[in-house]
Protein backbone atom coordinates (compact mmCIF):
# COMPACT_ATOMS: atom_id res chain seq x y z
CA UNK A 1 0.00 0.00 0.00
CA UNK A 2 1.09 3.65 -0.78
CA UNK A 3 0.64 6.51 2.17
CA UNK A 4 0.72 9.90 0.81
CA UNK A 5 1.23 12.79 3.87
CA UNK A 6 -1.34 14.86 2.95
CA UNK A 7 -0.67 17.51 5.70
CA UNK A 8 1.69 20.36 4.85
CA UNK A 9 5.15 20.82 6.77
CA UNK A 10 3.72 23.71 8.51
CA UNK A 11 1.12 21.83 10.04
CA UNK A 12 3.08 18.83 11.17
CA UNK A 13 5.25 21.68 12.90
CA UNK A 14 2.33 23.39 14.41
CA UNK A 15 1.07 19.78 15.81
CA UNK A 16 4.80 18.65 17.01
CA UNK A 17 5.14 22.34 19.22
CA UNK A 18 1.61 21.80 20.31
CA UNK A 19 2.76 18.32 21.86
CA UNK A 20 5.92 19.96 23.53
CA UNK A 21 3.80 22.80 24.77
CA UNK A 22 1.44 19.96 26.37
CA UNK A 23 4.66 18.11 27.40
CA UNK A 24 6.09 20.92 29.16
CA UNK A 25 2.87 22.13 30.82
CA UNK A 26 2.20 18.79 32.80
CA UNK A 27 5.72 18.59 33.79
CA UNK A 28 5.66 21.86 35.03
CA UNK A 29 2.27 21.19 36.65
CA UNK A 30 3.93 18.04 38.26
CA UNK A 31 6.93 20.10 39.46
CA UNK A 32 4.39 22.51 41.29
CA UNK A 33 2.34 19.97 42.25
CA UNK A 34 5.35 18.18 44.02
CA UNK A 35 7.07 21.68 45.67
CA UNK A 36 3.35 22.20 46.87
CA UNK A 37 3.27 19.25 48.51
CA UNK A 38 6.58 19.38 49.99
CA UNK A 39 5.72 23.03 51.21
CA UNK A 40 2.90 21.51 53.03
CA UNK A 41 4.63 18.92 54.08
CA UNK A 42 7.57 21.56 55.49
CA UNK A 43 4.79 23.68 57.68
CA UNK A 44 3.21 21.08 59.37
CA UNK A 45 6.84 19.90 60.69
CA UNK A 46 7.89 22.92 61.82
CA UNK A 47 3.71 24.07 63.26
CA UNK A 48 2.85 20.84 64.39
CA UNK A 49 5.73 18.26 65.17
CA UNK A 50 7.98 20.65 66.16
CA UNK A 51 5.79 22.24 68.48
CA UNK A 52 4.76 18.91 69.80
CA UNK A 53 8.60 17.66 70.62
CA UNK A 54 8.86 21.22 71.95
CA UNK A 55 6.18 20.54 74.24
CA UNK A 56 7.36 17.11 75.19
CA UNK A 57 10.18 18.15 76.24
CA UNK A 58 9.52 20.90 78.38
CA UNK A 59 7.45 18.41 79.79
CA UNK A 60 10.11 15.85 80.13
CA UNK A 61 12.61 18.60 81.79
CA UNK A 62 9.64 19.62 84.02
CA UNK A 63 9.06 16.22 85.02
CA UNK A 64 12.96 15.53 85.73
CA UNK A 65 13.50 18.54 87.54
CA UNK A 66 10.68 17.93 89.78
CA UNK A 67 12.35 14.48 90.70
CA UNK A 68 15.34 15.88 91.01
CA UNK A 69 14.22 19.03 93.88
CA UNK A 70 12.36 15.81 95.22
CA UNK A 71 15.80 13.55 95.93
CA UNK A 72 16.97 13.58 99.55
CA UNK A 73 20.13 15.47 100.50
CA UNK A 74 20.74 16.80 96.91
CA UNK A 75 23.09 19.48 97.80
CA UNK A 76 25.15 17.02 99.54
CA UNK A 77 25.60 14.33 96.56
CA UNK A 78 26.33 17.29 94.39
CA UNK A 79 29.16 18.33 96.45
CA UNK A 80 30.62 14.64 96.92
CA UNK A 81 30.43 14.28 93.02
CA UNK A 82 32.32 17.57 91.87
CA UNK A 83 34.94 16.15 94.81
CA UNK A 84 35.05 13.42 93.26
CA UNK A 85 35.74 14.09 89.82
CA UNK A 86 38.40 16.81 91.09
CA UNK A 87 40.44 13.94 92.63
CA UNK A 88 42.07 12.63 89.18
CA UNK A 89 43.44 16.40 88.84
CA UNK A 90 44.21 16.70 92.62
CA UNK A 91 46.34 13.00 92.29
CA UNK A 92 47.98 14.33 89.56
CA UNK A 93 49.26 17.81 91.01
CA UNK A 94 50.59 15.92 94.65
CA UNK A 95 54.24 15.60 95.14
CA UNK A 96 56.11 12.48 95.28
CA UNK A 97 57.78 13.16 98.53
CA UNK A 98 59.10 10.25 98.63
CA UNK A 99 62.06 11.24 95.77
CA UNK A 100 63.43 13.85 97.98
CA UNK A 101 64.86 11.19 100.11
CA UNK A 102 66.26 9.53 97.19
CA UNK A 103 67.68 13.03 95.96
CA UNK A 104 69.76 13.88 99.03
CA UNK A 105 71.25 10.41 99.20
CA UNK A 106 72.72 11.89 95.78
CA UNK A 107 73.66 15.13 97.15
CA UNK A 108 74.84 15.43 100.88
CA UNK A 109 78.22 14.66 100.66
CA UNK A 110 79.40 11.96 103.13
CA UNK A 111 81.41 13.55 105.49
CA UNK A 112 78.18 15.56 106.49
CA UNK A 113 74.73 14.58 107.86
CA UNK A 114 71.32 16.40 108.13
CA UNK A 115 69.82 17.44 111.53
CA UNK A 116 66.30 19.09 110.55
CA UNK A 117 64.22 18.94 107.05
CA UNK A 118 61.63 21.49 106.54
CA UNK A 119 59.93 21.07 102.83
CA UNK A 120 57.14 23.54 100.98
CA UNK A 121 55.72 21.34 98.39
CA UNK A 122 53.06 24.83 97.94
CA UNK A 123 53.29 27.14 95.50
CA UNK A 124 56.84 28.77 97.80
CA UNK A 125 58.32 25.00 96.50
CA UNK A 126 61.12 25.68 99.34
CA UNK A 127 63.62 23.53 101.23
CA UNK A 128 65.75 24.86 104.39
CA UNK A 129 68.48 22.05 105.64
CA UNK A 130 69.91 21.98 108.99
CA UNK A 131 72.69 19.25 109.84
CA UNK A 132 76.56 19.17 110.53
CA UNK A 133 80.00 18.18 108.50
CA UNK A 134 83.29 17.55 109.48
CA UNK A 135 84.48 21.33 107.97
CA UNK A 136 83.86 23.63 106.23
CA UNK A 137 85.20 22.36 103.06
CA UNK A 138 82.38 20.08 103.17
CA UNK A 139 79.44 22.08 103.57
CA UNK A 140 80.66 24.23 100.93
CA UNK A 141 80.89 21.22 98.58
CA UNK A 142 77.28 20.66 100.10
CA UNK A 143 76.05 23.79 98.55
CA UNK A 144 77.66 23.58 95.67
CA UNK A 145 76.31 20.70 94.90
CA UNK A 146 73.10 22.14 95.17
CA UNK A 147 73.55 25.03 93.32
CA UNK A 148 74.93 22.95 89.97
CA UNK A 149 72.79 19.97 90.08
CA UNK A 150 70.22 19.55 87.04
CA UNK A 151 67.63 17.07 86.24
CA UNK A 152 65.48 16.09 83.34
CA UNK A 153 62.69 14.14 82.53
CA UNK A 154 61.71 11.09 80.64
CA UNK A 155 60.09 12.57 77.87
CA UNK A 156 63.05 15.65 77.77
CA UNK A 157 65.62 13.25 78.49
CA UNK A 158 68.50 15.56 76.56
CA UNK A 159 66.98 19.02 78.20
CA UNK A 160 68.95 19.45 81.19
CA UNK A 161 67.41 22.18 84.07
CA UNK A 162 68.83 23.05 87.67
CA UNK A 163 67.01 21.87 89.76
CA UNK A 164 67.52 24.04 92.91
CA UNK A 165 67.84 28.08 92.60
CA UNK A 166 68.18 30.61 94.85
CA UNK A 167 70.57 28.51 96.80
CA UNK A 168 72.01 30.31 100.39
CA UNK A 169 74.23 29.05 102.74
CA UNK A 170 72.03 31.07 105.52
CA UNK A 171 74.13 30.32 108.28
CA UNK A 172 77.55 28.74 109.47
CA UNK A 173 79.80 27.76 112.31
CA UNK A 174 82.33 25.59 113.34
CA UNK A 175 84.19 24.39 116.66
CA UNK A 176 86.30 21.31 117.60
CA UNK A 177 83.76 18.73 116.61
CA UNK A 178 83.03 20.04 113.35
CA UNK A 179 81.03 22.58 111.70
CA UNK A 180 76.74 23.22 111.45
CA UNK A 181 74.98 24.92 108.69
CA UNK A 182 71.87 25.86 107.29
CA UNK A 183 71.19 25.87 103.75
CA UNK A 184 67.52 27.32 101.99
CA UNK A 185 66.69 26.99 98.45
CA UNK A 186 63.81 26.94 96.42
CA UNK A 187 63.01 23.83 94.09
CA UNK A 188 61.59 23.10 90.63
CA UNK A 189 58.56 21.31 91.50
CA UNK A 190 58.48 19.14 88.40
CA UNK A 191 61.11 17.45 90.34
CA UNK A 192 58.25 15.95 92.42
CA UNK A 193 55.77 15.61 89.70
CA UNK A 194 53.38 12.83 89.59
CA UNK A 195 52.98 13.01 85.62
CA UNK A 196 56.93 12.40 85.31
CA UNK A 197 59.81 10.41 85.64
CA UNK A 198 63.08 12.64 86.59
CA UNK A 199 66.32 11.89 86.61
CA UNK A 200 68.51 14.16 89.06
CA UNK A 201 72.45 14.78 87.94
CA UNK A 202 74.60 16.06 90.64
CA UNK A 203 78.22 17.41 89.02
CA UNK A 204 81.35 15.64 89.98
CA UNK A 205 81.72 16.79 93.50
CA UNK A 206 82.06 14.37 96.85
CA UNK A 207 78.60 12.98 97.57
CA UNK A 208 77.24 9.98 98.40
CA UNK A 209 77.49 7.33 95.25
CA UNK A 210 75.30 4.11 95.52
CA UNK A 211 78.06 2.25 97.20
CA UNK A 212 77.39 4.66 99.88
CA UNK A 213 73.56 4.46 100.20
CA UNK A 214 74.13 3.30 103.70
CA UNK A 215 76.03 5.95 105.12
CA UNK A 216 73.32 7.11 107.67
CA UNK A 217 72.41 10.09 106.47
CA UNK A 218 69.93 12.13 109.18
CA UNK A 219 71.51 12.96 112.60
CA UNK A 220 70.55 14.55 115.49
CA UNK A 221 72.78 17.81 116.25
CA UNK A 222 73.52 16.23 119.60
CA UNK A 223 75.34 13.37 118.06
CA UNK A 224 77.57 15.65 116.59
CA UNK A 225 78.07 17.56 119.48
CA UNK A 226 75.87 20.27 119.72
Amino acid sequence: MIQFNLLPDIKIQYLKARRQKQMVLLISSIVTLASIVVLVFLISFVFVVQKKNLRDLSSDIKTKSSQLESTPNLNSILTVQNQLNSLPTLHNGKAVVSRLFSFLQQLTPTAASIATLNADFTQNSTLLINGNADTLATVNAFTDALKLATYHTQAASTTEKPAFSHVVLSSFSRNDNGATYAITMQFDPALFSETSDVTLMVPNISTRTSSQAGTQLFKKSAEAGQ
